[in-house]
């Protein structure tokens, strides 16, 4: 199968738990679930007005996850073009019109195979999406 690698990325959020950001297993690269936090831990697409009241905007965090995820890959000499699989997990299906606009910004047709599905909660409440993302890079 080749060899297995695990990294955790410099410059993105640090994981919540004993995972990385990815790993490589043979060809294949495993991006671990990505959310729109950034390293400092606050969240793209999660403001608050000046009464305090927070604002969640499924584009902004579909694009800043998206973008994660980009960079991450990069951390492997990878790329988007190298995804083959995504599953993405929804606070709320009400969010999928917002997330599919904007993930077919970066996708076309004869882009990744993807599951969509609705979870209760994601690990912040501000969280409205997180993605799991699979590439094909061969060793060198």
């Amino acid at each position: 199968m080749g060899k297995t690698e695990a990294k955790i990325v410099e410059g993105k959020a640090t994981p919540r738990g004993k995972y990385p950001h990815i790993k490589r297993a043979g060809d294949f690269l495993i991006v671990s679930g990505t959310s729109a936090r950034r390293a400092d831990n606050s969240i793209a697409g999660a403001d608050s007005d000046e009464s305090g009241t927070i604002h969640l905007d499924i584009r902004v965090q579909t694009a800043a996850v998206i973008d994660n995820i980009r960079d991450i890959l990069r951390s492997s000499d990878a790329s988007l073009e190298n995804v083959v699989e995504v599953t993405t997990y929804l606070v709320s299906m009400n969010d999928f019109a917002g997330y599919n606009e904007i993930y077919g910004k970066y996708f076309d047709h004869d882009g990744p195979a993807r599951t969509t599905v609705a979870v209760h909660q994601l690990p912040h409440p501000h969280l409205l999406i997180e993605i799991r993302a699979v590439a094909y890079k061969p060793e060198k």
